[in-house]
């Protein structure tokens, strides 16, 4: 599914693909890297296939974001009142070009599509109501934006398009890995893609679930790597999330999308994927049912664990340095003047005027 990070006046989100593991018997003692080997490598419609011993999880976690975002638009809709805005501003209130769209919504109605062409509320609304503002958060210390944007949406189209990509990717991950590692996964990489949007986007507010969301892309990602030798089709797999992630990150170079929201929680979330989703290897698991005198193996495998250990150490750094750079008022294009090309590369029809 499609989904973006708004930007601007406002911006959009993003796209994935299901994936799944595969299953099979075995012997005591015998490792998840010798069922994969044994198991028919054939192709199917599915990536990877999940082992059918592993936990299946309620999802829940997932389904009550989709309701809080939704819930916040309708609260966006309802304070931006724009019948009320537009007699404010002289215009009476069919002038053409200044019409509320859907005005049978009453105080609920969208602003008029020159203003907003997503259907939604006004920029100030947005960032009355907490959109990610670098003057707000530098010079008067409202860090609380840094999280508060992920969850509001410049419009309709904006919210759809981010909902329907966290249903798709979210719930099946956390059947998965559960609503604890889900959630750390998606409300940190929100918040490192905010941080990483602070040090550019400074003339723009920034709203949207799309650096969550892009953080999941990234821990489904590293997941796979970490548990290279349990899937099937694994270089399949690979390269069609890599695809997915690079198609999107392109559509990121159009104007008024935020790619560096993108960008940070796509990194936040690689990260994580290492620290929490690594499974442990099937002899350990079946420890207790092993006769007397096997070696045990070690939960992890060694380079799981090191993989593990260097995550943890760049996500803390990473998001310690980020967060210091922020609030110290570092304009990131002056230590990387080539880095406003990741996120809007001007052609002849369109420019960038990002700052």
């Amino acid at each position: 599914m499609g989904a973006a990070r708004i930007s601007g006046e406002i911006c959009v989100e993003k796209r994935f693909i299901g994936v799944k593991k595969r299953g099979g018997s075995a012997m005591p003692g015998e490792d998840i890297e010798s069922r994969v080997e044994k198991s028919n490598h054939s192709s199917t419609a599915s990536a990877y296939t999940l082992e059918d011993r592993d936990r299946n999880w309620v999802s829940w976690l997932i389904p009550l974001f989709v309701v809080a975002n939704v819930v916040m638009f309708v609260v966006e809709m309802y304070l931006n009142n724009c019948p009320k805005r537009i007699k404010n501003r002289g215009f009476s209130y069919g002038d053409d070009g200044d019409k509320c769209v859907a005005r049978f919504l009453g105080r609920l109605s969208f602003q008029p599509l020159r203003e907003n062409p997503l259907f939604g509320p006004s920029s100030s609304t947005l960032e009355k109501l907490g959109a990610l503002n670098w003057t707000k958060v530098v010079h008067q210390h409202q860090g609380w934006r840094l999280i508060s944007c992920i969850w509001l949406h410049a419009g309709v189209i904006h919210l759809l398009a981010n909902m329907l990509s966290l249903v798709f990717i979210g719930i099946r991950l956390e059947q998965q890995f559960g609503f604890v590692r889900i959630g750390i996964i998606y409300l940190l990489s929100g918040f490192g893609g905010s941080i990483l949007s602070s040090l550019f986007i400074r003339n723009r507010i920034s709203v949207g679930a799309s650096g969550a969301l892009f953080g999941l892309l990234g821990a489904m990602l590293s997941e796979l790597i970490t548990n290279w030798s349990i899937y099937s089709n694994k270089v399949a797999a690979l390269l069609t999330l890599l695809v997915i992630v690079l198609i999107n990150l392109a559509v990121g170079i159009l104007p008024h999308v935020d790619n560096f929201a993108h960008i940070g929680g796509f990194l936040t979330g690689l990260l994580l994927g290492f620290i929490l989703l690594p499974r442990p290897q099937f002899g350990w698991l079946e420890r207790r049912s092993l006769p007397a005198g096997v070696r045990v193996k070690s939960k992890y495998k060694a380079y799981q664990y090191v993989l593990w250990v260097i995550s943890l150490t760049l996500l803390i750094a990473g998001l310690t340095a980020g967060l210091a750079m922020v609030f110290r008022g570092v304009n990131g294009y002056e230590r990387c003047e080539w880095c406003r090309y990741l996120s809007c590369v001007p052609t002849s029809k369109w420019k960038c005027d990002e700052s």
